[in-house]
């Protein structure tokens, strides 16, 4: 039986200290959502309006509810950036009844968000710390698409700094939880679903390819567009963070840098295929192929 993939002691401290920073930031979620069922139960619609709550112009506005703040028009005042387009829509919103008992919970809430916001704080100087003895491979790691540098250290927390644990890129894959799971029986194909793996590694790599799809002319947001219109956004998600966990693999092994294949790569390394298949389509729904290369622009 092969052994367990035990890291060395500075990546399982790197790996307890971004752990607890993930924790903290969905505890600060919840209070978020805490913050917003105490605005609607004073009916006060900001959530429609405001795409941060707790942004700064939201801030400001629970800061005066809290403060005794009555007005929706001066309320509405206290929006800046982008969101003073939207005054008109605010002061509809911020149109309420705000009791002692709101103001109450409102400002314990924010407490919560002060402390939590104090904690990562600290953790993240403390991760900041931890990675020094490889800070340029987590800069290496910066510039694949999707990956931020927040990303790279959890990355690098989980899967550690020497890959010759993994024999290779597809073994890491399946510790990972990365790839469809392998259920047959009597010759007859069940449940593809994932393989249960490091479910920390897993919400990092699905953030990197959530992230990554939405980047311009790149490989890996042409390959998400192109399975995501064929198998859906959740599988599109896996394979994309799949592709990103190979590209840190071989970063990691191999001391590579990484290069940008391109939006078009999948069209130019299968030429052949593509122009089959799109002939094949046409000639099904009634129409008489004849292709000719054109001749080079003069």
């Amino acid at each position: 039986m092969e052994p367990s993939f035990i890291p060395p002691q500075p990546i399982r401290e790197l790996r307890d200290l971004t752990r607890g920073r993930r924790r903290l930031v969905q505890d600060r979620a919840a209070v978020i959502q805490r913050i917003q069922k105490v605005l609607e139960d004073a009916n006060i619609k900001l959530a429609s309006v405001a795409t941060d709550v707790v942004g700064k112009s939201g801030w400001a506005m629970l800061e005066a509810l809290v403060a005794r703040a009555q007005d929706p028009q001066k309320l509405a005042a206290l929006a800046i950036g982008r969101l003073k387009a939207k005054r008109d829509l605010l002061h509809q919103a911020l149109r309420g009844r705000v009791t002692d008992h709101h103001r109450f919970l409102l400002n314990f809430h924010m407490e919560q968000i002060r402390a939590l916001d104090g904690f990562i704080a600290t953790l993240d100087q403390r991760i900041d710390e931890q990675v020094q003895p490889f800070f340029q491979l987590i800069r290496r790691l910066d510039t694949v698409p999707g990956i931020s540098d927040l990303s790279a250290k959890e990355i690098s927390a989980e899967i550690g700094t020497d890959m010759d644990c993994f024999p290779d890129h597809d073994h890491l894959a399946s510790w990972a939880g990365m790839c469809p799971g392998n259920n047959e029986s009597a010759g007859k194909r069940k449940s593809g679903r994932t393989t249960k793996g490091n479910h920390w590694l897993r919400g990092t790599l699905g953030e990197a390819a959530w992230a990554a799809g939405r980047t311009k002319d790149t490989f890996l947001s042409s390959r998400y567009r192109r399975l995501a219109s064929r198998r859906g956004k959740k599988r599109a998600i896996v394979a994309v963070g799949r592709s990103i966990l190979v590209i840190v693999y071989h970063i990691i092994k191999d001391g590579a840098t990484f290069k940008e294949l391109g939006a078009d790569f999948y069209e130019r390394h299968r030429t052949h295929h593509l122009t089959r298949y799109h002939s094949k389509r046409l000639e099904r729904l009634g129409y008489h192929v004849e292709l000719k290369p054109a001749e080079p622009a003069a």
